[in-house]
């Protein structure tokens, strides 16, 4: 099959399956509405799509790289619901690579079908980007471990079944020497979670609280005070899916309807020169950055392992187009972009008719929750610091 064939093959089985209200909600650029995420992972895992960066025998679908991205593509496109990030793309590639026999038989499942939500606990008040400084502290008594500490910015934490969690189990030698990573049934008494409404108010943050939590030592992941070596890995997928080029391309995609559909003294805002050139620069960005990431793309088809740090490279520049495209796209709404559109009341709602209005709601929201991108997942200060650390030394 080619790749053209299975990209086409992939938009028909997104039109039998996506219903055009959840298309409309999730282009609306609102947090996932967990209905809609177990929906749309339960028809991907009837399809055999719900992990596809998963080996075959853990379920994959035993795609290509290059197959991934177009699915990811096609799919952020047409508005399906993101599956959860957390569980498919993040711990559960450490589960099937560290975990031992019991673990993935126990965790894999719920993981594939979507019916078992996730949480990353990384993140503590005082341990961001300086995340080997993390102080929640797990000590053995026993068959448990007992925990103690906070964690913050921790996403979908309010409607997740567990949570991923860094811990300190040691104090001896580097700080990073001494993390190791637990599995955590968020019901386990001694759990405390708080909602962070965030600047565009909605609710995805949260803190996470754990006090004298106890957790068997069975849900610790691969070896004791090894936490730090699986954490890396994860950061780096993430920061890999932080390149945003669908949402790039999305974004790009709603400007130019808008501006076709504004008005600035008597013409289209689209072919106001001062706009068209903005659009026209960052569209060349979209495009340059979409190169490079096919680049790699190819190179691990290929097989090739270079030292350049692409993960953080593709997470800078596409966190920061994404905010720029943002904002551009603010100011392509003008007088538009200033009613609040919340997302309690345009989740379910009916979109409104009245013209100039239809693609406002979730412009603004998103645009101002992007603000954080530059941040999670590693701040892109920090990631400037090891892509210099690694193109420059010597």
């Amino acid at each position: 099959m080619t790749d053209e064939d299975f990209r086409a093959e992939v938009r028909a089985f997104i039109a039998a399956n996506l219903p055009p209200d959840m298309a409309r909600r999730t282009l609306l650029g609102y947090h996932p509405y967990k209905p809609d995420v177990l929906y749309w992972t339960a028809k991907l895992q009837e399809r055999g799509w719900s992990v596809p960066n998963w080996p075959v025998e853990y379920g994959g679908p035993g795609w290509t790289v290059t197959q991934r991205h177009i699915f990811e593509e096609e799919c952020f496109l047409a508005g399906c619901p993101a599956v959860s990030p957390q569980g498919l793309t993040l711990v559960g590639p450490i589960i099937y690579t560290y975990g031992n026999q019991a673990q993935k038989d126990r965790f894999l499942p719920g993981i594939r079908s979507g019916a078992i939500f996730w949480a990353q606990g990384f993140s503590e008040p005082n341990s961001g980007s300086d995340l080997a400084s993390l102080q929640t502290r797990a000590i053995r008594d026993g068959d448990d471990y007992v925990v103690n500490g906070q964690k913050i910015w921790t996403s979908e934490a309010h409607y997740s079944e567990w949570l991923f969690l860094l811990v300190r189990t040691s104090s001896a030698g580097k700080p990073q020497a001494g993390i190791s990573f637990l599995l955590v049934d968020l019901a386990t008494p001694g759990i405390t979670i708080r909602p962070i409404v965030s600047i565009d108010g909605g609710h995805v943050l949260n803190e996470v609280f754990l006090e004298d939590v106890r957790v068997p030592v069975e849900n610790l992941i691969g070896e004791e005070n090894r936490g730090w070596t699986y954490a890396k890995e994860l950061l780096g997928a993430e920061r890999t899916f932080s390149a945003e080029v669908p949402r790039c391309k999305g974004l790009l995609a709603r400007i130019k309807r808008i501006a076709a559909e504004t008005e600035v003294r008597g013409r289209p805002l689209i072919d106001d020169p001062h706009f068209a050139r903005q659009l026209a620069e960052l569209e060349i960005e979209v495009l340059a950055h979409e190169a490079t990431l096919w680049r790699v793309v190819a190179e691990e088809e290929a097989g090739v392992a270079g030292a350049v740090p692409t993960s953080s490279i593709l997470k800078v520049r596409g966190t920061e187009l994404v905010q720029r495209l943002g904002a551009l796209s603010i100011e392509a709404l003008g007088d538009d972009a200033l009613p609040a559109y919340p997302e309690r009341d345009y989740l379910l709602a009916t979109p409104p008719d009245a013209p100039g209005v239809l693609l406002a709601p979730g412009v603004v929201a998103d645009a101002f929750y992007r603000r954080s991108a530059s941040i999670y997942g590693g701040t892109n200060e920090v990631q400037r610091n090891i892509i210099a650390a690694q193109l420059l030394r010597g």
